[in-house]
C-alpha cells in the first residue's frame, strides 16, 4: 500500500499516481504540521513488514525497492532495522548521503563551516570523506529513501515530531541504534534524489528550521553544558561567521537570508524551549 500525505508545501501530492495498479491513499493535510508528524500518521494507515518513507524530490528505479527488501528478508541480516541505498542526482552522480551521529565537535564543524576546508571535511556530521561506492555500516542514511522495519518503527515510537524538518530521521536513527538495531548502506539499488526538497526556494526559512532542530538534538542527547555551548556557538558565532563567509564571496542574497533565518530563530526560541519536554521518544 502506497500513503502519500500532502502537507500542503510540496510540488508532488500524488497526482498521477491513480494509474498504477495498487492501493494507494492520499491524504490532504490542511495543516502543516512537520515531516515528522507526516511520516507517522503515514505509517499509521498501513501494516506492511516494511515502510518506506521516500522524499517528494525523490524518483525510484526498477530494484530501488527490490534489492532493500531482498536484503532485509534474509535471515543473515535480520539484526538490520534500516536500510539505505544509493542516490543519484540530475547527471547520474552517486551523491553523499550517509552521515555520522551529530557531537558537539561536529556540530561546530558544520557551524563554523570548517568541514569546507579538504583536510577537514572528514569531520562533520556528513560523510563526505567517503566515495559512497560499498556497503557498509553507518550511523545514518538519509531520510529521502529511509527503508525501516516495522518493528524497529514500533519499538521507537516512530518519529519525534518536536523535530519538525531536519534530524528528526538522524534522532530515529540513534534510538534505532540505542535500541540494538543496525543501519545498512546498499550500493545494488539506487534512487533519484534532487536534493533540497521543497524547501530549497525559501533559504531563510531552512535556515530557521535546521538551526531549531540542531537546538532541539543537542539539549536532548548532548551533557547540559554541551548543549549550552551549542546554544552559544550557534547564536552567537554562527552568524557573525556566516555573514563573513558570504560578505566575502558577494552574496548579498545569502546575508539576508541569514539575518531573516536568524531573526526567525531568536522569535521562536520560547517555542524550542517548550518543545523540548514534549514530542514522541
Amino acid at each position: 500500500k502506497v500513503v502519500v500525505v500532502d502537507n500542503g508545501s510540496s510540488d508532488s501530492s500524488g497526482d498521477g499516481l491513480e494509474r498504477f495498479d495498487f492501493p494507494l491513499e492520499i491524504i490532504h493535510n490542511h495543516l502543516n504540521r512537520g515531516f515528522a508528524h507526516a511520516c507517522n500518521q503515514g505509517a499509521d494507515l498501513c501494516d506492511a513488514r516494511y515502510l518506506l518513507f521516500l522524499n517528494p524530490d525523490a524518483a525510484l528505479f526498477e530494484n530501488s525497492l527490490t534489492v532493500p527488501l531482498a536484503f532485509m528478508d534474509d535471515e543473515a541480516n535480520q539484526d538490520v532495522g534500516i536500510c539505505g541505498i544509493q542516490l543519484v542526482d540530475e547527471k547520474g552522480r552517486v551523491t553523499s548521503t550517509c552521515a555520522r551521529f551529530p557531537s558537539l565537535s561536529r556540530f561546530i564543524v558544520h557551524a563554523l563551516g570548517l568541514n569546507r576546508i579538504p583536510r577537514l571535511k572528514g569531520g562533520g556530521v556528513h560523510m563526505n570523506d567517503w566515495d559512497h561506492l560499498s556497503d557498509r555500516s553507518v550511523d545514518h542514511v538519509i531520510g529521502a529513501f529511509f527503508f525501516v522495519r516495522r518493528d524497529v518503527f514500533e519499538e521507537i515510537n516512530g518519529f519525534d515530531e518536536r523535530f519538525f524538518v531536519y534530524l528528526e530521521d538522524v534522532d530515529f536513527s540513534l534510538r534505532a541504534k540505542k535500541a540494538g538495531w543496525e543501519t545498512i548502506y546498499l550500493t545494488g539499488a539506487q534512487s533519484f534524489h534532487k536534493g533540497g526538497g521543497t524547501s530549497e526556494r525559501v533559504k531563510a526559512t531552512r535556515l530557521f528550521y535546521s538551526l531549531r532542530s540542531r537546538l532541539l538534538y543537542g539539549f536532548k542527547y548532548f551533557p547540559r553544558w554541551q548543549a549550552w555551548a551549542l546554544f552559544g556557538i550557534t547564536m552567537f558565532v554562527e552568524p557573525v561567521a556566516r555573514l563573513v563567509f558570504c560578505g566575502a564571496r558577494g552574496q548579498w542574497g545569502g546575508m539576508i537570508d541569514t539575518l531573516r533565518g536568524y531573526r526567525m530563530l531568536w522569535e521562536g526560541l520560547a517555542e524550542v524551549a517548550h518543545s523540548r519536554g514534549k514530542g514522541k521518544e
